[in-house]
């Protein structure tokens, strides 16, 4: 099977082509940018070279000083945790960027990404039950876990404590878990709703 892009019709070639050469970049990237509302210089410069000055604040997700002095906790008092993602990119770089981090303070966490085949996406309750069989203290999702309240329940149950990260649209409810950070929740403050499961 061959795959084929196919981008938006949203901006007249003729701005495209200018937007190109301006940039000096091929259309297709110009046809991208400028769909994404990414219409000049400046705006292009701030897309591909971000600042960490111009960054929102974290704690304007909801439940992040929770979620903070939980990971202290665990991380002073040498508990074991566990980081569960999900098989995709988005998960997978969530799951490095976190064990990488908490290496570097001295944490020798564990993680756990399901097999899509056998276990399907997000938390399951097999991959609680074997996190569990670990020893696992603390629980903290990348990229999923929004809408498992099941599995949530199941590891507090477990006396697992669980810190949900997550970017997808949340249920009506949400998962019973110690905190629960999402910029699509309905209460949360963060300016930018479309953040990706590992900038969470």
């Amino acid at each position: 099977m061959d795959a084929r892009w196919i981008l938006r019709d949203e901006v007249p070639p003729p701005q495209i082509s200018a937007f190109a050469s301006e940039l000096n970049i091929p259309t297709s990237i110009a046809r991208i940018l400028l769909n994404r509302g990414i219409d000049s210089f400046e705006k292009a410069k701030t897309f591909f070279r971000p600042n960490l000055s111009e960054t929102h604040d974290p704690f304007l997700l909801r439940d992040m000083e929770i979620a903070v002095d939980r990971l202290v906790r665990a991380i002073r008092g040498k508990e074991n945790i566990v980081i569960y993602g999900d098989y995709d990119v988005d998960g997978t770089t969530s799951v490095s960027m976190l064990y990488l981090f908490l290496t570097r303070l001295g944490v020798r966490p564990k993680f756990y990404i399901p097999d899509r085949l056998r276990d399907g996406y997000g938390l399951s309750e097999q991959g609680i039950r074997e996190i569990h069989s670990w020893g696992a203290d603390l629980i903290v999702t990348t990229d999923c876990g929004i809408t498992a309240v099941q599995e949530v329940r199941l590891a507090n149950e477990l006396g697992m404590d669980v810190i949900v990260t997550d970017h997808h649209e949340p249920a009506e409810e949400l998962p019973p878990g110690l905190a629960v950070l999402n910029p699509k929740r309905p209460d949360s403050n963060y300016p930018f709703k479309e953040l990706a499961g590992v900038g969470v």
